[in-house]
């Protein structure tokens, strides 16, 4: 192998390029719009090169840049001049190549520095896998799952915004668990149509309980009981200036579109992600609790997964590897996540690990053994243990293309 390295600084207007032979040394840098034209240019360029200097393979290498270099990976996996060459693109993680950059002393920060960089980080070798491209099933399902985490994470936020705009106006009914759920129909319908603490605390009893009866579809076992604490949480709450409270009531109306149009985008993408899952055959959703999305999560982050020789890489992939902390005869009983890793991938694993929590008793068990070990982070140490546990349930049944079998 007498490979050429190509290190690109992608940017939403153009491509830096260095070019580096295998011996490290300069071969040529330049830039080129981001654009068809800009990517033609460059595989010109990359092709004299290999030419000139008699070099048989060509390995791209480029940093994870949101969307700007999407268009680049798919054009150089298109581009059939390169097919001899045995080309090979990676995508690095950004904090890879800082980490390298800081072996070097005193390199300016430029467009240019930072594309020499990723040549020579792609001469050393140690980096992921190179970034996969064969089945583009794969890449239309990242896509879905990827913008259906970014509204999931939306609405999270504006809950959280809500909430604190709610304490302003009830803030014992923000406090005190009165509904079971804060965001449920018939929390929201309280929360819209009284316009203040007061309305709401010295109403009628018996209309009150009549609108949560209308509201919550007579779910309610004693609603009377649930209109009592309601009126109780609002007669304790602060009482606000007749101005500010409008503005309070405008803020939340507002906040609740937000959540019911974020709400129904998520249910659009399911629907899209229900689709594109029938045409990737899988044994993920044969586990109760995992259903297509939280398959689909998983499936499009992982794609082949012969790419991965063990769990433990998958499981590396994921981040859900721990840091080991030893030196002479010490070794440290707590350890930390790795920082790096798929966020996507252990959002997915994580969702699908609190599903079977609910759903599979040996991962309830399992679960709860965990969480009741410490005394602190319970929740969230066992929940990564569990996703830990799901990924090596995850490898084995895409490796074997099985069956889950609930023990």
């Amino acid at each position: 192998m007498n490979p050429l390295y190509v290190g690109i600084d992608v940017s939403s207007k153009d491509n830096v390029v260095y070019l580096m032979k295998p011996d490290g040394t300069k071969i040529k840098n330049f830039s080129v719009p981001n654009s068809k034209d800009g990517s033609k240019r460059l595989v010109k360029e990359v092709l004299s090169a290999l030419t000139s200097f008699s070099l048989t393979d060509v390995i791209f290498g480029l940093e994870a840049t949101s969307v700007y270099g999407d268009n680049l990976v798919y054009f150089l996996r298109e581009d059939g001049s390169l097919t001899p060459n045995n080309r090979k693109i990676h995508v690095l993680n950004p904090k890879q190549v800082n980490k390298f950059k800081e072996s070097y002393n005193d390199l300016p920060k430029n467009d240019y520095v930072d594309s020499f960089i990723i040549a020579d980080c792609l001469r050393f070798g140690r980096i992921n896998k190179e970034v996969y491209l064969d089945d583009y099933r794969y890449k239309a399902l990242h896509n879905l799952t990827r913008a259906r985490y970014v509204t999931v994470q939306n609405l999270t936020k504006e809950k959280q915004r809500f909430i604190n705009v709610l304490f302003k106006k009830y803030s014992s009914l923000a406090q005190e668990k009165v509904f079971y759920d804060k965001f449920g129909a018939t929390a929201l319908a309280v929360y819209e149509e009284f316009d203040s603490a007061d309305t709401l605390a010295y109403m009628d009893l018996h209309e009150l309980t009549e609108f949560l009866q209308k509201k919550g579809k007579n779910h309610f076992s004693n609603p009377e009981e649930v209109a009592k604490a309601i009126q109780k949480a609002a007669r304790s709450s602060y009482r606000l200036p007749k101005t500010v409270n409008d503005s309070v009531n405008q803020v939340l109306a507002i906040s609740i579109s937000a959540m019911r149009a974020l709400e129904a985008q998520i249910k659009e993408f399911d629907k899209a992600i229900a689709a594109q899952m029938q045409l990737i055959p899988n044994t993920l959703t044969s586990v109760k609790g995992i259903g297509a999305v939280y398959s689909a999560g998983i499936i499009a982050e992982i794609g082949d997964i012969n790419r991965f020789p063990d769990q433990a890489k998958l499981a590396k992939y994921a981040g859900l590897s721990w840091t080991q902390h030893q030196s002479g005869g010490f070794e440290a009983q707590n350890t930390r996540l790795i920082k790096t890793g798929n966020r996507f991938l252990k959002y997915y694993l994580g969702e699908a690990a609190m599903s079977l929590v609910r759903c599979d008793a040996e991962y309830s068990r399992f679960y709860h053994l965990k969480y009741n070990e410490v005394n602190k982070y319970q929740h969230k140490r066992a929940l990564a243990l569990t996703a830990r546990k799901l990924v090596r349930l995850v490898f084995r049944l895409l490796k074997d293309n099985r069956l889950y079998m609930e023990r």
